[in-house]
């Protein structure tokens, strides 16, 4: 029995999918559906069972359950890099997945985790994910609350026998459209130029970048969640791994390629950064990606511009947008 936790999510959704593609049936979702429409996530999926997030530790503890699961991927938690209440994230990214970590310890199961690129702040201390946790300095309270689970995590003698943190950078693809304001960039461009036939892009304050050359890991969220599925059945190493593309790309080419794949010109509408964003703002971010691809799987085979192409014609341009 595999367990996904946050199934109905963007990330968990697409790993039932990839599951799903496996030949994989024997999974239980866990999650909350809340009012949005992310219950659509699931409606093609097959799985045994359906689990709300607040019955998950009874479920656990059931001799048949214990005996049967594989592994648990925790991809359920508070994903919103402008949630400011920090109880509310130490409680659902902090608390909650010790209790898992402390349960597959117990009876030794392995477990995968959601970490975020977020841990990195601005990027001072580079993007290996071979450096010590405690040497980053988050920028907001989510990337906060992913940061202390990861120091955590690493300081634990009594573990699973394999646990994996992952480093999500900016993922995108299909699965993400009850996400709102947190959706990805190429999601609101479609529906920008769809609407408007332009694109608004951020002005650059920063004079080593160009406007519209500030730059992005972007990685598509089948690369991800094969990742996810190799990590789990092909390496026995725990850790923390990053999960991106391993080359940056600037604004303009994603930009350019949404375009592209809609058969539209390139029409940008310049704006000026919010005075809330001035003080965070990345201009780089690039996943050093060297200890997954040494851990011997499979490179990306999602470049930017194949990726968005599938994204927009094979799905956002559908009837059925969904996986």
């Amino acid at each position: 029995m595999h367990i996904v936790t946050g199934a109905a999510g963007f990330i968990g959704s697409a790993f039932v999918w990839e599951l799903n593609q496996k030949g994989i049936k024997d999974i239980v979702c866990v999650d909350d559906y809340g009012h949005d429409a992310r219950w659509k996530n699931l409606l093609k999926r097959e799985f045994l069972d359906f689990v709300p997030k607040g019955d998950l530790f009874d479920f656990l503890d059931q001799p048949d359950t214990i005996d049967s699961v594989k592994g648990i991927f925790h991809m359920g938690a508070c994903s919103s890099t402008s949630e400011m209440n920090m109880d509310y994230l130490l409680e659902n990214n902090y608390q909650y997945t010790q209790k898992l970590f402390r349960w597959c310890a117990k009876h030794q199961k392995k477990f995968i985790y959601a970490s975020s690129a977020a841990t990195y702040g601005d990027g001072t201390a580079g993007y290996d994910d071979n450096l010590d946790p405690q040497k980053l300095a988050p920028l907001n309270p989510y990337g906060y609350s992913k940061a202390i689970f990861d120091r955590w995590a690493l300081q634990q003698t009594n573990t699973p026998p394999q646990w994996i943190g992952l480093r999500f950078f900016n993922v995108y693809g299909p699965q993400e459209y009850h996400k709102g304001d947190m959706s990805s960039v190429v999601f609101k461009a479609f529906h920008q130029i769809r609407d408007t036939k332009q694109l608004k892009l951020f002005k650059s304050l920063n004079p080593k970048y160009k406007d519209g050359h500030q730059m992005r890991d972007f990685i598509y969220i089948k690369d991800a969640t094969r990742w996810m599925w190799e990590l789990f059945h092909y390496t026995k190493s725990s850790g923390i791994y990053n999960i991106g593309y391993g080359k940056a790309r600037t604004w303009l080419d994603l930009a350019g390629a949404v375009f592209q794949a809609m058969d539209k010109p390139l029409k940008i509408d310049w704006i000026e950064l919010p005075e809330n964003l001035k003080l965070h703002y990345q201009y780089f971010t690039e996943a050093k990606m060297d200890k997954l691809l040494k851990a011997g799987l499979s490179g990306p085979e999602w470049p930017l511009e194949k990726a968005v192409d599938d994204y927009v014609r094979n799905y956002l341009l559908q009837k059925d947008p969904y996986l």
